[in-house]
């Protein structure tokens, strides 16, 4: 049989995958092992999170459970962007024909959206981006979080705003393509693994965006105040 027409389960249905070779790995399997290592990580982050720090000699209170959550939110970002999304900025070339975890990972969602297992252009460049400039931001992120760093709203703001507009873009693109990359209704490949998964970097960095927002405007306020009308004049001044 000619490999331009081997039998695979993606769309459109006439799709043409030169060397593409089936997962060996049952989708149970795939998903149990990817979500065990997720739910691990949030249990040790949730964890780490919890523990009381010390500050300049004294030591302050455990965060709340809000930002808790989001701390643990950054490390699955840090996770998924630098690992997951990682591995197919790097291999996306290979994925149809490779067989290793990461690859056959990748062949499984594909059959949610092809462009994947096609190594799109558009998905390549998103991806890349993603992977290797918001995982080490998230990663960051944790330990500014942990820590208290003075800098951990900003990475929070820079970071929701990133994704977001990046999983905007990734679903204006396929809804302007008609959504062909996909079995249209199809309650596990279109509605958890495309719309479910991706909706949560939509509604999360949404969500992250405006407390970063507040925050920010809260810590400028208290500054404007602390400096008093006169250092604000000079300010003005010197802008002039």
């Amino acid at each position: 049989m000619n490999s331009l027409h081997v039998a695979h389960p993606y769309w459109p249905r006439n799709l043409q995958l030169s060397g593409y070779v089936p997962n060996d790995r049952p989708v149970w399997q795939i998903l149990t092992v990817f979500f065990s290592v997720s739910g691990a990580l949030l249990v040790v982050t949730w964890l780490l999170s919890g523990q009381r720090r010390r500050e300049s000699g004294n030591l302050v209170p455990p965060l709340g459970p809000w930002r808790r959550l989001a701390i643990c939110w950054f490390a699955m970002c840090a996770f998924v962007h630098m690992v997951i999304e990682g591995w197919f900025s790097v291999y996306n070339q290979d994925i149809a024909r490779d067989q290793a975890f990461l690859s056959q990972l990748w062949k499984e969602y594909s059959k949610g959206d092809s462009r994947y297992v096609l190594a799109d252009n558009f998905t390549v460049c998103m991806e890349t981006v993603t992977a290797w400039v918001w995982g080490p931001l998230s990663l960051w992120a944790v330990g500014a979080f942990l820590q208290q760093r003075p800098e951990r709203f900003l990475l929070q703001l820079v970071i929701s705003l990133g994704q977001l507009y990046g999983d905007v873009l990734y679903f204006l693109t396929e809804y302007r393509d008609g959504f062909q990359h996909g079995e249209l209704g199809h309650p596990l490949y279109f509605w958890f693994y495309f719309v479910f998964l991706n909706a949560l970097w939509i509604i999360v960095p949404s969500a992250l965006l405006l407390d970063a927002w507040r925050q920010l405007v809260l810590a400028q306020s208290l500054a404007d105040v602390a400096a008093g009308p006169q250092a604000w004049r000079r300010q003005h001044e010197h802008l002039q």
